[in-house]
């Protein structure tokens, strides 16, 4: 498949994408990509690379290794991209929750090595905001957002807070907060003509007020961390436009802890630019799905090996 600049843009993706063996054939055919796992190993302290690539799974599900095993799968893909295709730059870029991290990276806003110690300092808060503040998440299904709003606000009580926090496609949203407030939205959410409506097996509320024990550190962390101005637009997952400017990505990287991803909206929003390609920048396609849900007559391309390398060129 040839693609277009003008019409192309890089979309990185977050937890839920990552599967033991992720980047593996990816460093054992290119020399830049296993440099990228390498430098990882060497900047973490452990060996990353061996537990992507052998596991346990288990150990690789942990947020506070998913993180950063993510993030160096897309960027090693993106430095395969950027050496095999010199000059190729898609229009724009962005990323699901974590992955705006990888986009903001990609797009020349971070370094490696500041975005993997930020990734994993992200995924360290988080794993500690889940024991110190423990919540839930939850899917639902054929309900749309201004009914999801009012019936999350109706569940919700003064400490018992639960919101929309990952806007994924149209009919496919993921609520979260606090577990009684969590409860009494799913009620409500089957009550309305929810067609499923789904805990989640998770015990952190990404995306809602119970991270808030732990923003005060991710935004010391984040200010502390050398942002650049972006020679790619990146699209936030908060502001839902295009980002450019070190401080406007700093802003949306803070906002984004407690806030809802605007998926949806901001593939309709590069969609409507004239965007008809989206390229998928690392391990699996859920981002690909959730692209063809929201634009049917979107084009999307997995990047996460040789074989789609292959394609590609």
């Amino acid at each position: 498949m040839t693609i277009d600049s003008k019409t192309t843009a890089f979309v990185f993706p977050g937890q839920g994408s990552q599967a033991v063996g992720m980047g593996r054939d990816l460093a054992a055919a290119f020399p830049e990509a296993r440099q990228a796992f390498e430098e990882a190993d060497d900047l973490l302290g452990f060996l990353l690379s061996k537990l992507m690539w052998d596991g346990p799974e288990a150990d690789l599900t942990d947020t506070l290794n998913t993180q950063p095993a993510l993030f160096t799968h897309s960027l090693a893909v993106w430095r395969v991209f950027s050496t095999r295709h010199p000059g190729l730059a898609p229009a724009f870029v962005a990323g699901h929750s974590l992955g705006e991290l990888s986009a903001i990276a990609a797009a020349g806003g971070l370094s490696f090595a500041d975005g993997l110690r930020l990734v994993r300092k992200r995924g360290e808060l988080m794993k500690r905001a889940g024991t110190e503040n423990p919540g839930g998440m939850a899917a639902v299904l054929g309900l749309d957002i201004p009914t999801l709003d009012r019936l999350c606000a109706e569940a919700s009580v003064p400490g018992e807070i639960v919101q929309v926090a990952n806007d994924n496609s149209p009919g496919q949203v993921v609520i979260s907060g606090a577990k009684p407030a969590l409860e009494r939205a799913l009620e409500l959410a089957k009550a309305a003509g929810a067609r499923r409506a789904i805990p989640l097996a998770v015990s952190i509320a990404a995306h809602s007020p119970l991270m808030e024990c732990i923003t005060p550190e991710w935004d010391e962390a984040v200010q502390s961390a050398s942002f650049s101005d972006a020679v790619i637009p990146v699209v936030g997952n908060v502001a839902c436009a295009p980002l450019t400017r070190a401080e406007d990505l700093r802003a949306d990287v803070c906002a984004q802890m407690t806030s809802r991803v605007r998926w949806t909206e901001s593939v309709r929003w590069l969609y409507a630019q004239g965007v008809t390609t989206f390229v998928e920048a690392g391990t699996g396609a859920v981002l690909a799905g959730l692209v063809k849900r929201i634009e049917a007559g979107a084009a999307t391309l997995p990047l996460g090996n040789p074989a789609d390398f292959e394609a590609l060129a």
